[in-house]
């Protein structure tokens, strides 16, 4: 396609062992100068598109044009970054570069002054002689970033470069793309995080590896335009109230902010105004995207249909009381306080390396306290830790399953480990099975499935034995918005069934959904509350009108940075 970087017409792709094709008649152009998106849920073929562009697949059919050629003759001007970390964690910072350099043909005489700029635009230059494995999950992803571009590129393929990263780390991650592009590179973004899509030039929507939408973010948002509303003022519970609702056939998508319900009719909804405030609210990027797709997936959870009612044990399910580590002379994590009722959902907030996984694993008796004490299910984990291990499900933050296991020896031995044995386990597994519509997947090696099956065989090992409490850590990241909700309707599910929730996550809109949430950064407790009184609290610090969570986030973390300035002036 004339003045592109990259055009792809009609390419199919199929893999042995799937029903249908991985890309289905895909076409698409990358304009220099532009960052185009590429989004859709989990296994559109999103990656395959962009490892067939890259060179490292061919196509079935379909014609395809990289940098004025075939893909793979003009390595030296494409930059790649793919959606797993590629570099050696075993190798610094700079002894990483210097490998891409080699590999890339950098003439050796200008290799300092190219690691200087990179290092300087990624801001990693005082990590210079960290190992890659001991980074944070951000700056693993700009160190992917500096490694991609070690050889200026006219193509920039990044294929979800902002999973696992905080919404900080994503920003900084976005500007510095976005300079490039300045320079005339052309970027292709695959992503899951909408709101990153929205900044794009153009987007790409895909489904089934078909292409349902191309063009700019503001054409599909302004398809739900008047259709977006939220609900105010109601007297019942708000998981029960948007349960509710997206069980109506006129209710295409909806999702809880703080205690307000937000929501995406269908044409001609008519939604009962009695007993509650509705008010009409600007569409986004987001709500066309779930729209296009035929709506999100309905409120009732079936899990939350099967699963026991829970009875409290104690006063709280959860509670972390000064909770400290250190690893040397470094504090992960000093003095976290707080309490988790049952019934709730209470959200541990944080940039990558803050603390939060390290005060998480210490409440899930995977590390222990230098200091401090904390309890499950009223069981101290210091002296009853086996006690309180059974009382709780894990999900944790990396895919936790054995990927050369099929599905149901992933089922049957958490279920072992859980303490069910016999017809028990058995009855446990085919509930899943039933409730996680596994059936079609027993036999499959749990390494074969996409990332959203793979979350969903997660949490269904997590809840195998029906615990109390759950400890989810960043359980949806890098998982597409459709799967993320159908995720939270089964925790939404639980929760009303008495479950208590623990959960780290990098998606703000996820933090709309906990009752009670703090933010560590640092190692410290630097805001806690409701997200609308983080949010309000945002709104004094930054001067915002309507901040978002993720407006709140950065400003409590900014207003963290400017006290800790002052103090060290002082």
């Amino acid at each position: 396609m004339s003045g592109s970087v990259a055009s792809v017409t009609g390419i199919v792709k199929h893999f042995k062992g799937l029903d249908r094709p991985a890309l289905d008649g895909l076409s698409l152009r990358i304009m220099p100068g532009r960052i185009t998106g590429l989004v859709g849920p989990d296994g559109a073929g999103k990656t395959t598109a962009i490892r067939i562009m890259a060179g490292l697949m061919a196509p079935d059919a379909g014609e395809l044009t990289v940098l004025g050629g075939a893909p793979g003759t003009s390595l030296g001007d494409l930059g790649y970054m793919p959606q797993r970390f590629g570099l050696y964690e075993d190798l610094s910072v700079i002894a990483n570069l210097e490998l891409y350099a080699e590999m890339r043909s950098l003439p050796k005489s200008g290799r300092a002054e190219t690691f200087a700029r990179l290092l300087a635009f990624t801001d990693l230059e005082r990590f210079r002689s960290r190992l890659a494995g001991k980074l944070s999950g951000g700056m693993k992803q700009k160190l992917g970033l500096a490694c991609a571009l070690v050889k200026t590129p006219r193509l920039l393929l990044l294929d979800e470069p902002g999973v696992g990263v905080d919404p900080i780390s994503r920003r900084e991650l976005w500007q510095m793309v976005a300079q490039l592009t300045g320079e005339g590179i052309g970027v292709l973004w695959a992503t899951a995080y909408l709101d990153e899509a929205e900044k794009c030039d153009e987007v790409f929507l895909m489904s089934e590896g078909k292409l349902v939408f191309g063009g700019p973010p503001a054409d599909l948002t302004r398809e739900v335009d008047g259709k977006v509303v939220r609900l105010t003022d109601f007297p019942q519970r708000r998981r029960r109230l948007l349960t509710d609702m997206l069980d109506r056939h006129d209710v295409l998508d909806g999702t809880l902010e703080g205690r307000s319900v937000r929501l995406v009719l269908r044409d001609g909804a008519a939604i009962p105004t009695e007993n509650m405030r509705v008010a009409k609210v600007p569409a986004r990027f987001e709500d066309g995207f779930i729209a296009r797709l035929g709506g999100g997936p309905g409120g009732t959870s079936p899990l939350a249909g099967v699963y026991r009612q829970v009875e409290p044990q104690s006063e709280f399910a959860i509670e972390a009381k000064g909770l400290t580590k250190r690893f040397g002379a470094f504090t992960a994590a000093n003095d976290v306080s707080f309490t988790v009722p049952y019934g709730t959902i209470y959200g541990l907030l944080g940039p990558n390396g803050a603390g939060k996984s390290t005060t998480f694993k210490m409440l899930c008796g995977l590390l222990t306290p230098s200091e401090g004490t904390g309890v499950v299910a009223g069981h101290d984990l210091r002296r009853s830790g086996a006690a309180a291990r059974e009382q709780l499900g894990y999900m944790a933050q990396k895919f936790s399953l054995y990927g050369d296991l099929t599905v149901a020896q992933n089922l049957a031995f958490f279920a072992g480990a859980y303490g069910l044995a016999g017809s028990a386990a058995k009855a446990a597994v085919q509930r899943v099975t039933e409730v996680f519509e596994l059936g079609d997947m027993l036999g499959r090696n749990a390494n074969q499935l996409s990332l959203g099956f793979k979350q969903r065989i997660a949490l269904a090992a997590a809840v195998l034995h029906e615990p109390p409490v759950l400890f989810l850590d960043e359980p949806t990241s890098g998982v597409d918005p459709v799967t993320r909700r159908e995720f939270w309707s089964h925790i939404n599910g639980l929760v009303e069934k008495g479950v208590a929730v623990l959960v780290t996550t990098h998606f703000m809109e996820e933090a709309e959904y906990c009752d009670d949430t703090t933010l560590i950064y640092r190692s410290e407790q630097i805001a806690s509350g409701t997200p609308d009184e983080l949010k309000r609290q945002a709104a004094e610090l930054s001067g915002l009108e309507d901040p978002t969570m993720e407006d709140a986030f950065i400003a409590h973390i900014e207003a963290s940075d400017a006290a800790r300035l002052e103090r060290e002036a002082a």
